[in-house]
């Protein structure tokens, strides 16, 4: 029997802390204020120059680092759940992941096929998708830029752009230790030193991580807990200055992890088609899987296969930001980043093999790396044009094997158990494989350029333009050790293939200061994603066509404004985005199992209106909102020849993209002496149902849910903070992902899919 003390602690803490809250008009009153309080002003380098937030004509949400660190969110995935436009795409290998900005993301293991959005860390950009998913240390602030970005940042910004800032180094010493402790065996601790190492020359910082979680699942057929993860990582940043025109900056970092994330968790044995709502019973399967009952809340798995994936980003990078005394200001980024990971796979997801059910084990080894350099002019700011220009060059390569091993036993000869489950006697299993070797290289150039025309001191005109030329090719071979194998596509002699593409993007508009709190804007964007390969194990010949590019064309009309005397920052964005092209995933059968195919699938259009709001209500309480109602829809689906699903979802979702996302953070500080504080803050994350399958699984719909998170801190003015830590206050289950496999539909179970509790330290020093 489980024990449920903790979880009982937890709910009786709940009584304490809604109190607490009830408590803050009183507090308030008695708090002594000596200033009304007013928003600090947010700085941001959305347009590659610092610009405040406010005369910014883009829509972007910011997160500070500070925000993150008490809320203890440590991943990008976790950093969605914040912001109501952007959602994330989990699996049991990060090289499966995904993001989508305004429910637009690329769904792909495929190395020939870059992400829709953008991540791009201290002025690098990672062209893979699977290397955002590394642990955020000492950030800054995250600016999630909404909307195609082809002029400063690039091709494969055409839904957006996450900009990741860390922090620089500080010029007086600084020192923490940071502690988290939650329940689950869940802990995680991060130092980090910043000064200044030679006065006026040289600073530097330097940050380490290392974190553990048991996971929040029981494999049954060992005992073992999974869904966990071991994680530990660095970031050093130096800083020189030899003279005041001139600084340089070194950033390097090195991240691993090792995660064991279940290939699904089941949720239900039956399955429904699309459209004819045809249910299937798979009552063979659930015995099979047994002793685990398939639900919605189920967490346990019954797996003969430690599923786990080991991972490692690093990167170096060095930018020269020289003055050029009043001509602008000359930078240059020149990077080095690699990734590797290992990955395996339970495919068939059973902890015993059955004639009915054969053993499918998958392991995938990536090796990746990439070079870039960006050398960029920005003009003095004051004149008629300010403009930033410049040149961007990257070339990354891939070299990918994927082997999977089946064991059968087609030919036993034992009798069939009560449930109809028919075992493998002895001598009668056979084993089989398949090993494909593939990769991808590919190399991008451009020149781009933006300027701002400031006619007159409200009225300025926006106009950039990038012109972008990609090469890619691929190989891929496999050999296989026997035909019509589960899963496995029969033998292939290497094959490679190349391409070459050229595109402009750009942005057009005009920006308008209705007075000195209030400025209005309007543009028109043209985004541009580049051609791809669908290079994956069980590459065909219908595959060795290359995908086109993908382009975009949107409209956006935002308002920013600053009122009640800077004490409120109200920010309303409308948009219009076109995709023609739209590269994507569509599931398909080789040989009886279920395997992805990219596709050019088409023209999908996403539009809606987005609402940020920041109050500093009194000098004590702060509340942040944010409000997007996106519809993202597929206009008109191009059927691939042969495909295994209906075609008829002209007018459906995309998929990862809820119609509502909202979210409300309050924070509540007050002074209990004059060294001490109490902050409180609560955090409501709210979506309407999500489709998870662009082919439109009735199964794979996750309904509407809220999660609810709560703490309350203790700081001293000494340098030390305690806090305690409540999430998913309501114990609410839900599912990141669904998905269905064939014979089944399962989940992918989320860090906080029930309610836990835990603990946070930090000390300053």
């Amino acid at each position: 029997m489980k024990n449920h003390a903790p979880l009982a602690r937890s709910c009786r803490l709940l009584p304490l802390t809604a109190a607490l809250f009830a408590a803050l008009p009183a507090l308030a009153q008695q708090a002594a204020v000596k200033d009304a309080g007013t928003l600090e002003t947010v700085i941001i380098t959305a347009t590659k120059r610092p610009q405040p937030l406010q005369s910014t004509p883009i829509a972007i949400s910011v997160i500070n680092g500070s925000s993150l660190e008490e809320a203890n969110v440590n991943t990008l995935g976790a950093v969605t759940a914040q912001t109501p436009t952007v959602n994330f795409r989990t699996n049991a290998s990060n090289k499966d992941t995904a993001l989508f900005i305004r429910g637009v993301g690329t769904i792909s293991t495929s190395p020939g096929v870059e992400p829709t959005v953008s991540t791009v860390l201290d002025g690098v950009v990672t062209s893979r998708p699977g290397q955002a998913t590394m642990d955020l240390l000492d950030i800054d602030r995250v600016e999630i830029l909404r909307g195609p970005q082809g002029t400063l940042f690039g091709k494969n910004a055409s839904a957006g752009v996450i900009n990741i800032v860390s922090k620089a180094p500080a010029k007086a010493t600084e020192r923490y230790v940071d502690l988290t402790w939650m329940q689950g065996n869940e802990h995680r601790i991060r130092v980090g030193a910043s000064g200044e190492l030679s006065e006026g020359v040289l600073r530097g910082s330097i940050s380490g991580m290392a974190a553990k979680f048991d996971g929040n699942v029981t494999n049954v057929a060992d005992g073992s807990k999974v869904n966990g993860y071991d994680r530990s990582g660095v970031r050093g940043r130096l800083e020189i200055t030899p003279n005041p025109d001139l600084k340089v900056t070194l950033l390097a970092d090195y991240m691993k992890a090792n995660d064991d994330t279940p290939t699904g968790v089941a949720v239900g044995t039956t399955t429904t088609a699309y459209a004819t709502g045809t249910v299937t019973q798979n009552p063979l399967f659930a015995a099979a899987v047994a002793p685990v009952i398939a639900s919605p809340t189920n967490r346990q798995i019954n797996s003969d296969m430690h599923t786990r994936v080991a991972d490692t980003n690093s990167g170096l990078s060095a930018q020269i930001d020289w003055d050029l005394k009043g001509a602008g200001q000359l930078t240059s980024i020149t990077a080095f980043r690699a990734w590797k990971n290992t990955q395996f796979q339970d495919q068939d997801r059973l902890g015993t093999v059955y004639k009915q059910f054969s053993g499918v084990h998958d392991r995938g080894d990536l090796d990746f790396e990439q070079k870039s350099q960006e050398l960029r002019i920005a003009s003095p700011k004051g004149g008629f044009v300010d403009y930033v220009a410049g040149v961007f060059y990257l070339q990354a390569k891939t070299d990918e094997q994927y082997r999977r091993d089946v064991t059968r036993c087609a030919s036993t000869t034992a009798t069939a158990l009560p449930s109809g489950l028919i075992p493998c006697s002895a001598g009668s299993t056979t084993q089989d494989n398949g090993v494909a070797n593939y990769g991808i290289e590919n190399t991008s150039l451009s020149v781009f350029g933006e300027g701002t025309f400031n006619f007159t001191d409200a009225l300025r005109g926006i106009a950039g333009l990038r012109y972008t030329a990609d090469d890619l090719s691929y190989y891929h071979g496999r050999i296989a050790t026997a035909t019509g194998v589960p899963g496995v596509g029969a033998t292939r002699a290497t094959v490679t293939g190349s391409t070459s593409e050229k595109a402009f993007s750009g942005r057009l508009g005009p920006q308008y200061a209705i007075n000195k709190d209030v400025m209005a804007y309007a543009t028109l964007s043209r985004g541009y994603k580049g051609p791809a390969y669908n290079v994956f194990f069980n590459m065909g010949a219908n595959q060795d066509n290359v995908l086109r590019p993908e382009t975009s064309n949107a409209f956006e009309a935002g308002l920013k404004s600053t009122l009640m005397d800077n004490r409120l920052r109200l920010n309303v964005a409308l948009f219009k985005t076109d995709y023609a092209n739209y590269q994507a995933n569509v599931p398909d059968l080789v040989n009886g199992v279920i395997v992805t195919r990219l596709i050019n699938a088409g023209d999908v259009s996403t539009k809606g209106i987005e609402v940020d709001l920041t109050a500093r209500l009194t000098p004590q309480l702060n509340v942040s909102a944010g409000l997007a109602n996106i519809i993202a829809r597929v206009s008109n689906f191009t059927c691939p020849p042969a495909a295994a699903i209906s075609c008829n979802i002209n007018g459906k979702p995309l998929p990862f993209s809820p119609d509502w996302k909202g979210n409300v953070r309050v924070k509540y500080t007050m002074p209990v002496s004059d060294a001490m504080t109490v902050d409180l803050n609560a955090e409501y994350n709210w979506q309407s149902e999500v489709q998870y399958d662009l082919a439109q699984s009735p199964d794979a719909i996750q309904g509407a849910y809220g999660i609810l998170n709560l703490s309350a801190g203790l700081a001293h003015t000494g340098g030390w903070r305690v806090a305690l830590l409540i999430r998913n206050a309501l114990n609410k289950s839900y599912a990141s992902f669904l998905q269905n496999s064939g014979n089944n539909i399962n989940r992918y179970v989320p860090r906080d899919d029930q309610r836990y509790v835990g603990l946070n330290a930090r000390y300053d020093f």
